[in-house]
């Protein structure tokens, strides 16, 4: 029990603001946080496509909450592979860095640019154009402008929203609705195997890289202290 009450002295923040996006994730107010995730999904794909040896045509999200690559030669297994494992590694990357690292403004600034730069040369569509573009300056503004402590929050909750992201889409997208053409339903189609077989493999690696995260990236104590800034 005195652990217990240690680990919640420690870590309060954080799990007030974990608590928080759980209760708050279905709803309008984390609207904008939520086709965030899908962007870093889709931008995943995206890196996956061009480092594998593609070109990137397109990249798009829509306020309903969907995302499309539109992309040209690459690797399809890492392409489809890469949506939400991709997506959870940069939530686990941001999550880490914002606890571990004094470096918040820095990073904050080069996700505004890597943001408007994607606007510039594969965003086409209104909506997708407008939300990177608004987004982009928005990191760079709050980079310059905002306190450490500010973007450190920022980056936790980028963080940790991406880390739920992804095993709720796993689940929900390729296990509970696997008649849906999801990711793992086109790898499936391209390598064999079934959608259930991709979908739970992602699952079981997302859980996995969620677990491995908070063992060895949360610091004995995580709560944000000026003093310590």
């Amino acid at each position: 029990m005195r652990a217990l009450r240690t680990f919640i002295s420690n870590h309060w923040q954080l799990l007030t603001l974990t608590l928080l996006i759980t209760l708050l994730w279905n709803t309008d107010v984390l609207l904008p946080l939520r086709i965030l995730t899908v962007f870093l999904h889709e931008l995943s794909h995206a890196v996956a496509a061009i480092v594998t040896g593609g070109e990137v045509l397109g990249l798009s999200v829509s306020p309903n909450e969907g995302g499309l690559v539109t992309a040209r030669g690459g690797n399809p297994f890492w392409i489809t592979s890469a949506g939400y494992l991709g997506s959870l590694l940069i939530g686990a990357a941001l999550f880490i860095l914002a606890l571990r690292t004094h470096w918040d403004r820095t990073i904050i600034a080069m996700f505004g640019l890597i943001t408007l730069l994607v606007a510039a040369f594969y965003v086409r569509d209104l909506f997708a154009l407008g939300f990177t573009l608004a987004t982009g300056a928005a990191m760079l503004l709050a980079s310059l402008y905002l306190s450490l402590e500010i973007n450190d929050m920022i980056l936790r909750t980028i963080g940790i929203s991406s880390m739920i992201y992804a095993p709720l889409d796993i689940f929900d997208d390729t296990i509970r609705r696997a008649h849906l053409r999801s990711d793992a339903r086109i790898l499936a189609e391209h390598v064999g195997g079934s959608t259930l077989f991709w979908g739970g493999l992602w699952l079981v690696i997302s859980m996995g890289v969620i677990v491995l995260t908070l063992r060895y990236g949360l610091p004995q104590n995580s709560n944000i202290n000026r003093r310590r800034r």
